[in-house]
């Protein structure tokens, strides 16, 4: 693992640079106004190592101007949080509303960026018309081909990938039980993708989940399942890392490793909603080891061929999920609350230079 010593090093030089590229150094050339070259994005920086940076988004903060700026120019791929969600998609059985999820590809498009759509399949956010009785295998099977063909046609040719099945293993590495699972069995997933392909054949199809990133009984679990549905040509593309993060549980050092596993089977991999969260208050040596997570998450993407990028779970604390889930804890994102840059954010742009 990188010092924190290097990071703070570090740290100094990459905020000169960014000074400079902005053209607010002081010294004769920034007091004369001589012009700078547009410092790179994250997008910019990713892109010459043939990979992406995303960040994800949910349609309450698409009204903060700051906010949305950032969000249109430092990133190249943008993941709806919530807008394509099932409840948010089919609130009511056969009755469709992609609002949400038409704003942010709308504003994706107008930015020139690429969607990573999530998600299809998830035991979470259901609307009620669908928890609230008991089907019949049949039944079950035709409303999930009809939920998940439906979305997928709705925007194919828009996406670049669907998150198809999200979260379907518990931490031991057996399925979890979901109403999905427990009425059609573990062939739920195959299915899946095997309907989103028809829907969108050009979609790239993804199994995700959290506490996968390093080799162990969940991911194994990963790999044993995706070994068996590329045996059966089923359409799966990749494995997204969710890559929720925490410094007082460990980095995860078999990252790169796990991700060349997968990799072996001839599959993408992506980092899909990375933070890194910390017990409060932030402190400047919590800040320094957050920002060496970061950029050592990045090495490990760019060390491996078919990992093809890495999406934050939105890019400022401002917006973060973590505190609501995980009171005490936060300052989890490259920026923060104010929506200034933190070290994590150089530590980045210093993995991909």
């Amino acid at each position: 693992m990188p010092s924190t010593a290097r990071t703070r090093l570090k740290l100094a030089g990459a905020l000169a640079t960014v000074l400079v590229a902005a053209g607010i150094a002081a010294g004769p050339a920034a007091q004369a106004g001589e012009r700078h070259p547009r410092q790179p994005t994250l997008a910019d920086l990713a892109e010459r190592h043939g990979r992406y940076f995303g960040s994800a988004t949910d349609n309450p903060e698409l009204t903060d101007t700051a906010y949305t700026g950032v969000l249109g120019h430092e990133f190249d791929m943008i993941t709806p949080g919530n807008g394509m969600k099932w409840y948010a998609t089919e609130p009511q059985q056969g009755v469709f509303d992609w609002t949400a999820g038409d704003e942010i590809v709308d504003l994706a498009r107008s930015h020139h960026q690429r969607v990573r759509a999530h998600t299809l399949v998830w035991h979470s956010q259901l609307p009620d018309w669908l928890t609230s009785r008991t089907w019949t295998a049949d039944e079950l099977r035709a409303v999930l081909k009809n939920h998940i063909q439906t979305e997928v046609r709705h925007y194919r040719g828009t996406v670049y990938s669907w998150d198809v099945v999200n979260e379907a293993f518990n931490e031991d590495g057996t399925y979890r039980e979901t109403l999905f699972y427990k009425t059609l069995g573990p062939g739920y997933i195959a299915d899946a993708l095997r309907w989103a392909h028809e829907a969108d054949p050009h979609a790239r199809l993804y199994l995700n989940d959290y506490n996968i990133e390093a080799v162990g009984p969940k991911s194994d679990a990963y790999y044993a399942l995706a070994r068996q549905l590329k045996a059966q040509r089923v359409p799966l593309d990749g494995i997204g890392l969710q890559a929720h993060l925490a410094l007082q549980y460990g980095y995860p050092a078999t990252l790169e490793d796990n991700l060349r596993r997968f990799s072996r089977l001839g599959l993408d991999t992506a980092l899909t909603e990375v933070d890194v969260r910390m017990l409060l208050p932030a402190t400047a040596d919590k800040l320094a080891q957050q920002a060496d997570w970061y950029r050592d998450m990045t090495e490990a993407c760019l060390a491996v061929r078919r990992c093809v990028g890495i999406t934050v779970w939105d890019y400022t604390d401002k917006y973060s999920w973590i505190p609501a889930f995980f009171p005490g804890e936060g300052a989890a994102l490259p920026w923060d609350e104010q929506l200034a840059p933190k070290p994590a954010y150089y530590a980045i742009r210093e993995a991909l230079d």
